[in-house]
């Protein structure tokens, strides 16, 4: 008999992706896994009935969230993957040949072991990988605590539920900020604007209160029903999306990164340009951001009146 597994996002609408084989279901003690064939998408795995990755589309979502950063630097060398336990950032990661260091810190390790076992084609060598160094931790704990500095921080984590939930706050995002080096670029996952759009106006506010430039950016995944999906850029340096398809072009082929799927330089610059919907989103997320810290900075600041009444008071 087929199986029908439920994807249990979207509170009025479910999605159902036919189960004919389940290659491996279990309670993981941080959130439910299952992964199973499709014969549509290959190999699936869902998380706490979230849609994760399929072996047939994934490429699409890992090159966005690892190129499009990646290339916008001029040498990253040390870069910090959040999440992640199915390696395909980190196998894009590793293209380039200026990158030295790479650390995956992932809370589940049951997600990194099922992966190996039965979508190893999604990571390749990637944990094999001299320069990987992978730590079992939770992602907001490292990065408030580590003494390293990263060019680049990549959030690749589910959606705002059970352990990743966490991953999507003002203090996880400003940890983040913390293990940047000056001028590093972090990106996050920001999901389906069209139907969870507070979803991308509250990191867009979160991180514009936190970094000088924030430009939020699109895939489209096609297993990740719902419309197109919406990555998150933050960086101190605003003259990093300044690059055109013509310099991106001359870096991809210095660095010898071919055979790509999805990411292209073309496909790059036009990744920034939103839909009228999501640019309004986007455009109130800054301006809140915005007032939130003129209003701040008032508060902090004693008016004019204030500080007559303090001189005034010393005089006496």
């Amino acid at each position: 008999m087929t199986r029908w597994i439920e994807e249990t996002l979207h509170p009025h609408w479910r999605v159902g992706l036919e189960a004919s084989r389940v290659l491996h279901e279990a309670g993981t003690g941080h959130q439910h896994l299952v992964i199973f064939a499709n014969p549509t998408w290959g190999t699936v795995l869902m998380l706490d009935g979230v849609c994760q990755l399929t072996t047939n589309d994934e490429f699409v979502y890992h090159e966005m969230m690892a190129h499009v950063p990646l290339m916008a630097l001029e040498k990253p060398k040390r870069v910090l993957v959040i999440g992640g336990g199915d390696g395909g950032v980190l196998r894009e990661v590793l293209k380039h040949p200026s990158v030295t260091k790479a650390v995956l810190c992932e809370i589940d390790r049951t997600v990194i072991d099922a992966v190996l076992a039965h979508m190893p084609e999604v990571p390749g060598k990637a944990f094999e990988d001299q320069r990987t160094e992978v730590v079992i931790a939770d992602g907001q704990k490292y990065v408030a605590e580590t003494d390293e500095r990263f060019d680049a921080v990549m959030v690749d984590s589910s959606e705002p539920i059970g352990p990743s939930a966490a991953l999507h706050a003002r203090e996880f995002l400003a940890g983040c900020k913390r293990a940047l080096k000056p001028g590093g670029v972090l990106v996050t996952q920001n999901g389906l604007p069209f139907l969870f759009p507070e979803r991308l106006h509250g990191t867009t506010a979160a991180l514009a209160s936190l970094f000088k430039r924030v430009s939020p950016y699109l895939c489209v995944q096609p297993s990740y029903f719902g419309g197109p999906f919406a990555l998150n850029w933050a960086s101190d340096d605003k003259h990093l999306l300044k690059l055109d398809a013509k310099d991106l072009e001359k870096r991809r082929r210095k660095r010898g990164i071919d055979e790509l799927k999805c990411w292209t330089p073309e496909v790059h610059v036009a990744a920034f340009a939103l839909p009228a919907y999501m640019q309004s989103l986007v455009d109130g997320a800054i301006a809140h951001a915005e007032c939130d810290d003129e209003q701040s900075a008032k508060v902090e600041a004693p008016s004019d009146e204030a500080k007559t009444r303090t001189k005034t008071k010393q005089r006496e």
